[in-house]
């Protein structure tokens, strides 16, 4: 397994200062993850899109959610000066640059979505 002598420093170290703390800190929240991956599918999108397609988010939810991630620069948001007033999103480069990594998760998701998972005695 890749990254196994890396694993035990892991386990001595704890998570904190580690890439995984890192990426995790940029997507971790209810909608990140949702909206990086309906960017990533559908392209540059309006912000009233979003909320259609990542209903029953709220307002703030998915406010909270893109401005945290372009913050991080993980999506790009631009603003037309017009009335009404029109705001697109989309991925950055860095963004981009994540979706090899959800494309995986998916992956696994779509293989193991009907596995019966044992009770446990926790």
């Amino acid at each position: 397994m890749a990254g196994a002598k890396e694993g035990v420093l892991f386990a001595r170290n704890g998570i904190e200062n580690t890439g995984f703390a890192y990426a995790f800190s940029l997507i971790e929240g209810k909608y990140k993850l949702p909206v990086l991956f309906c960017l990533y599918l559908d392209g540059t999108t309006r912000y009233n899109e979003l909320k259609r397609k990542l209903a029953p988010v709220t307002y703030k939810s998915l406010t909270s959610a893109l401005r945290g991630l372009v913050a991080d620069g993980l999506v790009k948001r631009v603003e037309y000066p017009q009335v009404p007033p029109k705001v697109e999103y989309s991925l950055t480069e860095r963004g981009l640059s994540l979706m090899p990594v959800l494309d995986e998760l998916c992956l696994w998701g779509e293989a193991h979505r009907d596995d019966r998972v044992p009770s446990s005695d926790w």
